[in-house]
């Protein structure tokens, strides 16, 4: 995992996240404690209230009330056996109900706390619920995956949520430290558990579109402030949706996609498109070849006459992400463009490869 970023959970968080995962723990044994400790409570209440001592003729204090209960649990004789046999009957059913559910409880414990596969799931949502103003990422795909792996170098909280774990990249994912939740994210509690609530940005990114728009619409009616930024294929759709639904970002990757296949066949070198409202921006990388047209034009003349923007050049032993509008272009110089794809085509006319 070298050279690759990563969360580090902190000694704070971790210590959060092994409470939680301790009542969480609790909660699975609550009936069997919720009996002893009602057992407990009803020894004590009998022995301080209405046992009689059959020696001194006194009623215990509370304290000695107390004990005597959790010693009878036990089955350990504190204070004289009464003579009554109704109070008799106590004797048997105190330690009875008292021993099983602590038996229970203990056996309910040890199995939860053993279960490697559900206590490391266990463990992941009580991680998760320690993060604040975090990025909720829904797919650990090949795309996932990536947008978390650029997430966590500009220092964002991430949290992943994949139903299926034995999906390619959910170890990678787990070694950078991230929680990943092994459940739908269509269904609300696997987005709550993941701490939709306390998340600044979800993501949905998974292959199905649909299940992203689901997703979308749960965590916005959830936290209506939330940021969606969702996975679509189709871009009618998606920009649809953008206006419709009032999602802050939909990403169409088919529609991104094709531009750049189409401009390699012309063989134009795009990095990365996009678009702003409507229009199909590319960003590509072109090298002024020998014998070019415009080979000695500057850069405003060049900008000018192909309707496009200059963002990096490189060339003459240097490199600048401002180049001077009266820089002069040379044969061998590189140069990221911004530009739409006709007029990265018909700049390319202008510099053939000889």
């Amino acid at each position: 995992m070298a050279g690759k970023p990563a969360q580090t959970p902190t000694i704070r968080r971790t210590l959060k996240a092994m409470v939680r995962d301790f009542l969480v723990l609790l909660n699975e044994s609550r009936i069997a404690l919720i009996v002893f400790l009602f057992t407990l409570a009803a020894g004590t209440l009998f022995f301080h209230h209405i046992y009689v001592n059959p020696e001194t003729g006194q009623q215990p204090e509370l304290s000695e009330a107390f004990y005597t209960a959790f010693a009878l649990i036990f089955f350990e004789l504190h204070l004289p056996y009464p003579v009554h046999g109704w109070m008799q009957a106590v004797y048997f059913i105190v330690p009875v109900l008292g021993l099983t559910s602590a038996a229970s409880g203990v056996v309910s414990f040890m199995e939860a706390l053993i279960s490697k596969r559900a206590r490391g799931q266990k463990w992941q949502v009580a991680m998760a619920s320690t993060y604040r103003n975090h990025v909720i990422v829904c797919g650990v795909g090949r795309v996932g995956y990536r947008v978390i792996l650029e997430l966590l170098k500009l220092g964002r909280k991430v949290v992943a949520i994949e139903p299926n774990q034995d999906a390619r990249f959910v170890g990678k994912v787990k070694e950078l430290g991230v929680p990943v939740i092994a459940a739908d994210a269509r269904r609300s509690e696997t987005i709550l558990s993941a701490g939709v609530k306390e998340a600044d940005v979800i993501i949905p990114c998974t292959d199905n579109e649909l299940a992203n728009l689901d997703i979308a619409l749960d965590a916005r009616e959830i936290k209506p402030e939330i940021k969606v930024v969702m996975r679509m294929f189709d871009h009618d759709l998606g920009r649809r949706i953008e206006k419709g639904f009032g999602i802050h970002t939909a990403y169409s990757t088919s529609a991104l996609a094709a531009p750049i296949f189409a401009a390699a066949a012309m063989r134009v070198n795009v990095r990365h498109s996009f678009y702003v409202d409507e229009q199909l921006l590319n960003l590509s990388e072109v090298g002024i070849n020998p014998g070019a047209e415009i080979s000695g034009w500057s850069i405003e003349e060049l900008e000018k006459e192909f309707d496009l923007s200059v963002v990096y050049y490189c060339g003459s032993g240097k490199t600048d992400l401002h180049p001077s509008p009266d820089l002069k272009i040379c044969s061998g110089d590189t140069m990221l463009v911004l530009a739409s794809l006709p007029a990265l085509r018909r700049f390319a006319e202008y510099n053939p490869k000889s």
